[in-house]
């Protein structure tokens, strides 16, 4: 009994040794220096934010303000509450600095050094220019404030140890795949970069394994039954497409509409997507990404 008392006793000591050294594992990297120096533009920011789905996830379809969250996303592990990012000082990012919030959307990282948890999209926008984060930043500045406190997460645990997440980070999260290929058009590098990147269409429509992670090297776009909030995603790689009947006219349209090629209408998530974002994107931008769609990368 006192050997088992010793051994559990060192198995804790290690356990708070091991969380503490996550806790204090730095991972946040510094942004550009000439980033506060740029001028962004709000109306640039507005769409970029639309097409991210920031208005999609950070306002209550329920009587919510604008960029007020308070929607729940029930995953696996628990349950999570999209944050305030209304200009109110205390409740949402009123106090923020430019860095502050390149640092959040690009890395994940709250002000406070902490990792967020990866229902906020931001691995898809690590690739956002300088330029992307300051028109988003001007654009987040014209947001009314609301006195609205966020909701805590309801994590079961471990997962409601956010040291935790750098491990999780260090074995699934990798930058997107946006970077333009060599003799493909501007068009659909342009869809590219919207796919893979800003619109984050993997985050739903690839599987994942159990830890959370996405099935991106073996299984991307193959669809999934794990979404956030419930509900399942197709298989939306170009083979799964063209066999379903669709060519990148009724796929634009489709994004644009709601519409699906059999008179169908987009439902729950998908059809968030539609109605808080895609409708917002330009023709040239819906036909940049069906493109892509139905042209993807072997």
């Amino acid at each position: 009994m006192k050997r088992l008392s010793i051994g559990l006793g060192l198995l804790a000591a290690f356990t708070v040794i091991g969380f503490s050294g996550l806790a204090a594992w730095p991972i946040a990297r510094t942004p550009s220096p000439s980033l506060a120096a740029l001028d962004g533009n709000v109306q640039n920011g507005a769409y970029l934010a639309r097409a991210s789905g920031c208005i999609a996830c950070h306002t209550n379809p329920e009587g919510g303000a604008p960029l007020a969250g308070g929607i729940a996303l029930e995953t696996p592990f628990g349950t999570l509450y999209s944050p305030n990012l209304t200009t109110d000082p205390v409740h949402g990012i009123g106090d923020w600095t430019i860095d502050q919030f390149a640092v959040a959307v690009r890395q994940g990282i709250s002000p406070e050094g902490e990792p967020y948890y990866p229902a906020f999209t931001y691995p898809f926008y690590a690739d956002f220019s300088d330029q992307d984060i300051a028109d988003l930043w001007a654009a987040f500045q014209t947001v009314p404030p609301v006195a609205e406190p966020s909701m805590a997460p309801n994590m079961m645990f471990p997962f409601n140890q956010r040291a935790g997440l750098k491990l999780w980070r260090a074995a699934f999260m990798h930058d997107p795949d946006t970077e333009p290929v060599e003799g493909k058009s501007d068009s659909w590098n342009r869809g590219k970069w919207l796919v893979e990147g800003a619109t984050h269409c993997s985050a739903c429509h690839t599987p994942r394994n159990l830890a959370g992670g996405r099935k991106e090297k073996t299984e991307k776009f193959a669809g999934s039954d794990l979404i956030p909030g419930g509900g399942k995603a197709p298989a939306i790689d170009t083979p799964s497409l063209t066999n379903q009947g669709w060519d990148a006219d009724s796929l634009a349209y489709a994004l644009k509409t709601g519409l699906t090629p059999s008179g169908d209408a987009f439902g729950n998530a998908m059809g968030e997507v539609v109605l808080h974002g895609t409708q917002f994107l330009s023709t040239g931008d819906l036909a940049a990404m069906a493109e892509y769609l139905m042209d993807q990368p072997r």
